[in-house]
């Protein structure tokens, strides 16, 4: 029996994880992890939810569970008056978000692809053709029945599925990340919002955590050759301690992107070509790894069927499944972002519904629900 041929392009997390979650149903599968002339490593911190935990863990075979770092307790703030205030808690006994190192876990992944079937190939891109479903390369060219498309944020491939059809928003504010040791005993995740930005605790072990500070860009040049010294003074303020130190200091420009077209023909994209979202909520890979979930299971549910993949609605029926939740949940985030940016105006009235929302247990229980499981 001719077996269905896929091309998944990208050597990121996407594009490994997608390759993972395919690799038990028995198709032909090309990953071509492109040329990449980048020095720089990712020391990024992830976040995922419970429930996408769950997906990995009965997809992908042996994944060493030891990488994902498990938190039950979640602590959101606000500031005022120069002092932050709880607003928003979370303290359970059964895990509600786990934390993973993008470099180590990537390694790993790569590590789990040479034990399976799939054929990796390095090459670079030169074009692909949407009419014949084929990939050019430096090499050579192939057809497949299904291309999928995990080439990072701006690669210019994405031009020819989706044009200029996305919502798109440069925030004009920088991220900055380091990773942080420290010995404060059950730190949790945490979450401030602040009048430079909202700035996340993410630990990943026990005695480290990563700092994600989402900071306009008015005091990130303002403190940008001090930057090391300015984020220590302000998260010794936050944690009350003067006992941590820094590095793997990081900085990149957030923007938000929301492509309107999914694929072309048999081409798909995923990952963050089809969205970047703000980065307070948590969300950006979550949305991701959703998007992995309901390809695996169109897929699967085709060659169950016994239909083929080439002639299947397999691009259309992802697009339509996942574009609204992925559409709402970006602005949604936009529209939270903008909520918490200081205005001395409207600050007060924030207060007040921020208290109110701290006293309902029905909003607590949405925003859990929504944070783990999405919009399904």
């Amino acid at each position: 029996m001719k077996k269905h041929k896929i091309c998944i392009v990208g050597g990121g997390l996407t594009g490994l994880i997608s390759a993972l979650v395919l690799s038990e149903r028995g198709l032909d599968i090309d990953l071509i992890l492109e040329n990449n002339t980048s020095k720089n490593k990712d020391l990024r911190v992830t976040a995922i939810s419970e429930k996408n935990m769950e997906f990995l863990k009965s997809t992908i075979k042996n994944i060493n569970l030891k990488l994902f770092y498990p938190v039950k307790k979640i602590n959101l703030f606000f500031e005022k008056n120069n002092q932050t205030e709880n607003f928003l808690n979370f303290d359970e006994n059964k895990n509600l978000m786990y934390f993973f190192e993008n470099r180590l876990t990537k390694d790993h992944l790569s590590k789990l692809l040479k034990k399976t079937k799939i054929k990796i190939q390095k090459k670079t891109i030169k074009s692909i053709d949407l009419a014949e479903n084929k990939i050019f390369t430096n090499f050579s060219s192939k057809s497949y029945d299904l291309l999928v498309l995990c080439l990072g944020a701006n690669s210019p491939i994405y031009q020819k599925i989706s044009g200029n059809r996305k919502i798109q928003k440069n925030y004009k504010e920088h991220s900055i990340t380091c990773s942080v040791n420290h010995q404060i005993k059950n730190i949790g995740a945490q979450q401030f919002f602040l009048k430079e930005g909202p700035l996340a605790i993410l630990p990943y072990n026990k005695n480290k955590f990563s700092v994600v500070w989402s900071i306009e860009d008015i005091y990130f040049i303002k403190n940008k050759k001090n930057i090391t010294s300015y984020l220590k003074t302000k998260l010794s303020n936050l944690l009350k301690t003067n006992k941590i130190s820094l590095g793997n200091i990081q900085s990149y420009p957030l923007k938000l992107s929301l492509k309107r077209n999914y694929y072309k023909k048999n081409a798909i994209i995923l990952g963050d070509g089809l969205h970047v979202v703000h980065p307070l909520a948590g969300q950006g890979f979550n949305l991701i790894l959703r998007d992995i979930e309901k390809l695996n299971e169109l897929i699967s549910n085709n060659l169950r069927l016994g239909l083929t993949i080439k002639d299947s609605n397999i691009p259309k029926d992802l697009s339509d499944s996942r574009k609204p939740e992925n559409l709402l949940i970006g602005l949604g985030i936009d529209t939270t972002r903008k909520f918490f940016k200081s205005n001395k105006y409207l600050d007060p009235i924030k207060e007040n519904i921020l208290n109110n929302f701290s006293k309902s247990t029905l909003l607590k229980k949405i925003t859990k629900r929504v944070a783990n499981l999405g919009l399904s």
